[in-house]
């Protein structure tokens, strides 16, 4: 009996150990891990900067998570360091986002942040469903005014990308307002669900692409979560850059029935008079020691303060072309 139990137990621990075998570690940001990366980081951007940039690294998160939510503002704000490319504030405070304060920056990227599943929306949940945890200074505030102040701080960040600003999105932001069909336009797509970590493989797909330069024209592989979207997605209204290829992912019965689209994890895309970037790698920040995705990144925050020109022709527009 004893024996038995002792197997059963074994089997359900090498199934457990099997099922994440392909998650990496979670650790702590260090001074150590930030040199090491610092030492592969690019020395310079592709373009020199028009002007002193200044970018906003938007933290505040009330959903799920992300171990490397740290890690990625350092990635960031260091990348901005070492070339001279922009300087970088971070912040957790929702009041950037009002009108006067939003227009000092010249892109805003938001890390993570995943708002709860009720609304998917930042603003909402630390004005509203959220506010012992993380909106306190807010308590004393009618709940109709909070209301409209959430509103408010939402068609404030539309306004600036319509209006010019830069957007960039890293893994996690995607699911910002992803119930929103205005927002997902505005970014080109919405956070539907994501099949367990497992090692993936994304392959450049717009040959001579100044933004992929860093990739050398070679497939990216690293252990991620694989996100699949919606939404707005559906009209590929944006320029694809990283694809990935669902028939090469473990098998998840969410993925039968999916509309046969590519599906991309990194894009650019033109709003009104803005720029949009999103980046889906990375959930790992040992995925930022890698040289090709920092080069990457460095390039999408380049492309959003407006430094860095690239062809942002949609997808469907390259279909036409093509035909």
């Amino acid at each position: 009996m004893k024996l038995a139990l002792f197997t059963a137990f074994a089997l359900i621990g090498s199934l457990q150990n099997a099922l994440h075998a392909e998650r990496l570690p979670a650790f702590e940001m260090s001074e150590e891990w930030q040199a090491k990366v610092m030492a592969v980081a690019p020395k310079e951007g592709q373009a020199k900067a028009k002007k002193e940039r200044k970018v906003l690294i938007f933290t505040m998160n009330t959903g799920f998570k992300h171990w490397c939510i740290p890690h990625t503002t350092a990635v960031v704000k260091l990348l901005g360091e070492k070339t001279g490319a922009y300087r970088s504030v971070e912040s957790k405070d929702i009041k950037e986002f009002l009108p006067e304060n939003i227009s000092k920056y010249d892109a805003i990227v938001l890390n993570n942040n995943c708002p709860d599943g009720k609304d998917r929306d930042l603003f909402r949940d630390v004005l509203i469903n959220k506010m012992k945890e993380f909106g306190g200074e807010y308590a004393g505030m009618p709940l109709k005014e909070r209301e409209a102040l959430a509103s408010k701080l939402y068609q404030s960040l539309v306004n600036y990308v319509s209006d010019g600003g830069g957007l960039v999105l890293l893994h996690g932001a995607i699911a910002n307002f992803s119930y929103s069909d205005e927002f997902s336009a505005v970014v080109g797509g919405s956070f539907d669900f994501h099949p367990p970590q497992q090692e993936i493989t994304l392959y450049p797909v717009s040959a001579g692409h100044p933004m992929l330069e860093p990739f050398g024209g070679k497939p990216f592989v690293y252990v991620d979560e694989p996100y699949i979207m919606n939404r707005a997605y559906a009209k590929l209204d944006f320029h694809p850059l990283l694809e990935l290829k669902l028939d090469a992912l473990k098998p998840d019965k969410r993925l039968k029935g999916l509309e046969k689209l590519p599906r991309y994890m990194a894009w650019v895309k033109k709003h009104n008079k803005g720029r949009v970037f999103f980046c889906s790698p990375s959930h790992n920040a040992q995925t930022f020691e890698r040289p090709e995705l920092l080069g990457f990144i460095l390039n999408g925050m380049q492309f959003a303060t407006g430094d860095l020109s690239c062809d942002t022709t949609p997808y469907a527009e390259l279909e036409k072309k093509s035909s």
